[in-house]
């Protein structure tokens, strides 16, 4: 993997890291709304995003390393294994998307931190 994961996740306006489940697993949220979840105990990183229902499917569908969101509604969360199989550009795509639906979400008062 070319980029950083946690500072790509960490570099989104507003964007914090907590640990509420404990040190194995990092939570990004925006405000009090989780946009991601990262185990830190694998080998390989597996992100957990956010994603419309239809996309979520379709990534399934595409990508081997694309799995339904792990303790997670299965239905709105994929689990992203970061192995090499997946095109950074398309990592970054996934993690933008989820920050976004996060952010409709929280309405109006958040809406600056998309960009245009």
């Amino acid at each position: 993997m070319a980029f950083n994961v946690k500072k790509y996740l960490l570099d989104k306006p507003e964007a914090k890291e907590e640990f509420p489940f404990g040190p194995q697993v990092a939570v990004y949220r925006v405000r009090d709304k989780i946009f991601a979840l990262i185990g830190t105990g694998d080998k390989e990183i597996r992100i957990n995003l956010k994603c419309d229902p239809v996309e979520a499917e379709q990534l399934r569908m595409v990508f081997d390393a694309v799995i339904p969101g792990y303790h997670m509604n299965k239905k709105h969360w994929n689990t992203v294994i970061i192995n090499g199989s997946i095109p950074d550009a398309e990592v970054k795509r996934m993690i933008d998307n989820s920050y976004a639906l996060i952010i409709k979400k929280i309405g109006k008062s958040a809406a600056h931190l998309l960009p245009l």
